[in-house]
């Protein structure tokens, strides 16, 4: 890239620009605005960046933590100067929360600007509060090399630090004179003929993040402590892997040298991978419903991988019996929300496992069976504790499958049991907070199908569910949105950036008009204020919002209609298929199934 040397905002945000893209910087999202002008137009006319512009902030910052979470890279967001940045905060959180790199670019106005009531201008020194890994204020414009220096390195260290030692938001807020239109300078025009571009950028390069490892010696004594006892759980909890092949090998390995059985998380890989863990278990959160299994499955070791699963029987059931447990998650975070007697090794599962050496073979004596695809497991006897948990989750699936093969109307719990069967090999598909979230924990059959899931549990809100989703699916196969209603109409401004976004995303919208999830609460047994107030039901028509942004529209009222639309989905566009949900009713059925699991064991 040539350097822009029109005026001093254009030089200045050009070489910021520059700097990133030689950092790694692939993705830069931008909101309309004036003073946010002169780094507009520098990513804008950058020939290797893919500058994108949205309309609204909040969705635009969730667009850009979805296509963080995908890629595992910063991505830039630019917005001018006032409230404009404020609507990033949500986003903002839920990336520290869920550790997603985001490189936050708020223009802002000059000094002499603010604290006089100038228009659009508020203050943005520290914005985002203590959520941002890094923030910093820079200088303002300047022509002179030394202060170009310091404007690089600064972007240098904001690259490296929303990767590492943690990955996370970092806040750039950005002061800007006029002119903030390219209008041309003589006096800066004529340093370009002295400027050494090659020479400026040579130190530029993009740098992995630093990795975290246990020593080999402290990593066997672990080994000799967990391999003494019998009565040990592997809990797997959400994770969105960049290597998901190598994560559900390694939880495989460590399983089977261990001999403990794996509670994996719907949104976990391992549900996806099942032909490599023999040892998984699905239905802990059923399982765990039964007080005479919960009572005789206590564990004496616990190993947490990453955060904890969603159900709030498993951590009650962990609350009550604390076990010694030992967290993997290599981020400086307190992720043990039941503050049990855990030991936090701030590596992931990989690193350890790669210095354990195979147990030696033993016949095998139980019915478990191992893919003929499995990577190579050492073949061993399971403990009565392990078949234990594994014959009862066995009954378990057994039981579901068939209750939900009975069940010829579909019902809201039911899709995602058919998503788990349904979708293509590989398909990303993000899943919304509040119930799909839950009936994904509860109902995700295993299988083989290595679907990708992709999910905001940071902070869990609703916020932003349809942008986050469009930025995930950008650019990336075809993909699939599970959603209820709220959600769903909480971000309908996503839809802005069709015209910019490319890609298929299928929308699954279950419309219970309204909130199902406190159906499933004691706050639905009052009435009022119930309905109004929690409920709150908004008698939206989808297909006239469809229309209103020119996507596609459907409504399905079959198991099988549903499994039609899933088989091939499009390669372009995006489409919503409803699923029209009786409220009442399918709380109902969903406890039903959930009570009929907890006598079953």
């Amino acid at each position: 890239m040539t350097l822009d040397f029109r005026n001093v905002n254009t030089l200045w945000s050009s070489v910021l620009v520059e700097t990133l893209f030689r950092s790694g910087l692939t993705t830069a999202i931008i909101c309309p605005g004036s003073r946010s002008g002169p780094l507009a137009v520098a990513f804008a006319q950058h020939p290797q960046i893919e500058a994108l512009p949205i309309l609204d902030e909040r969705s635009a910052a969730f667009f850009a933590l979805g296509a963080a979470r995908r890629s595992g890279q910063p991505v830039v967001l630019v917005c001018t100067s006032g409230t404009a940045g404020a609507n990033f905060y949500p986003a903002v959180i839920e990336a520290e929360a869920s550790q997603v790199p985001l490189l936050i670019l708020t223009a802002d106005r000059p000094p002499e600007l603010r604290q006089c009531h100038a228009g659009q201008a508020i203050d943005q020194v520290k914005l985002y509060g203590h959520y941002p890994r890094w923030q910093v204020e820079l200088s303002l414009p300047s022509p002179e090399l030394d202060l170009l220096a310091y404007l690089r390195q600064t972007l240098i260290q904001a690259w490296e630090r929303a990767q590492w030692p943690v990955a996370g938001p970092v806040h750039l807020n950005i002061p800007l004179r006029e002119p903030l239109a390219p209008i041309t300078d003589p006096k800066i025009e004529v340093l370009a003929t002295d400027f050494d571009t090659d020479y400026f950028f040579s130190a530029v390069q993009t740098r992995q993040p630093v990795e975290t490892t246990l020593s080999p010696q402290f990593s066997s004594s672990l080994l000799q402590m967990w391999q003494g006892c019998n009565r040990g759980i592997i809990i797997a909890g959400p994770c969105q892997s960049r290597h998901p092949e190598q994560y559900c090998a390694a939880v495989a390995h460590l399983a089977q040298t261990l001999n403990w059985p794996v509670l994996a998380e719907g949104l976990s890989p391992i549900r996806n991978w099942s032909d490599y863990n023999p040892y998984l278990v699905s239905t802990y959160d059923l399982l765990l419903r039964n007080q005479a299994f919960a009572a005789q499955s206590l564990p004496e070791y616990v190993i947490c991988l990453g955060e904890q699963p969603t159900s709030k029987v498993l951590r009650h059931w962990l609350t009550q019996h604390q076990a010694p447990t030992w967290i993997f998650n290599a981020t400086d975070h307190n992720i043990d929300p039941l503050h049990s007697r855990s030991i936090h090794l701030r590596i992931g599962v990989e690193d350890i496992v790669s210095d354990i050496q195979s147990a030696p073979s033993t016949p095998q004596k139980s019915n478990v069976s191992i893919s003929e695809n499995s990577p190579n497991i050492v073949s061993r006897s399971v403990s009565v504790y392990a078949d234990a948990w594994l014959q009862a989750d066995q009954a378990m699936r057994a039981m579901i499958n068939t209750t939900m093969q009975e069940q010829s109307e579909l019902v809201e719990s039911q899709v995602a049991w058919i998503l788990s069967q349904s979708l293509p090999k590989g398909t990303p598909l993000f899943i919304a907070n509040s119930m799909p979230i839950r009936d994904v924990e509860y109902f995700w059959q295993p299988g083989t199908l290595r679907i990708q899931p992709y999910f905001n549990r940071g902070a869990n809100g609703i916020d932003g569910t349809l942008s986050t989703a469009l930025g995930m699916s950008h650019h990336q196969q075809s993909s699939v949105l599970l959603t209820g209603d709220l959600a769903l109409l909480h971000d309908t401004n996503g839809f802005l950036v069709r015209n910019h976004w490319q890609g298929h995303l299928t929308i699954i919208v279950l419309n219970n008009n309204g909130g199902g999830i406190f159906q499933m609460l004691p706050i639905a047994n009052f009435e009022p204020p119930f309905a109004k107030y929690f409920q709150t039901p908004q008698h939206i028509d989808f297909e006239k919002l469809a229309a209103t942004y020119n996507i596609g529209w459907e409504k399905l009222s079959s198991w099988q209609q549903l499994k039609d639309h899933l088989q091939i989905l499009p390669e372009k566009g995006i489409r919503i298929l409803e699923i029209s949900c009786n409220c009442q009713k399918d709380t109902q059925w969903r406890k039903m199934l959930l009570n009929k699991g907890s006598t079953k064991t």
